[in-house]
């Protein structure tokens, strides 16, 4: 069982995933002409995405190295969420001997 703050942080995470897939998805609608760039609504709605995504996302760039037009850092991003989320169940696991 978690506590509080922790389960906030798990939802939080679990919620912070499906913003990091709507940004993938969006910008592979982006980059191949599906979706209008200069609609009013669709450029909010990127620069929103873009702002919740790129803090985490652009440190992982920096790392990793370049892949020729092919952006792994969402793959990391998500291996790191779900590491993290998996940590915070671990220890009632332990508690209860499984």
């Amino acid at each position: 069982m978690l506590n509080p703050i922790a389960y906030l942080i798990y939802e939080i995470l679990g919620i912070y995933t499906w913003v990091l897939i709507a940004t993938v998805i969006v910008s592979w609608l982006t980059a191949f002409n599906v979706i209008n760039v200069h609609n009013n609504f669709v450029r909010t709605l990127l620069r929103v995405l873009l702002a919740l995504t790129e803090p985490l996302l652009r440190p992982i760039r920096n790392i990793l190295p370049a892949m020729g037009g092919l952006d792994l850092s969402p793959i990391v991003l998500f291996l790191i969420i779900g590491l993290i989320k998996y940590t915070m169940l671990w220890p009632p696991v332990l508690a209860t001997g499984w």
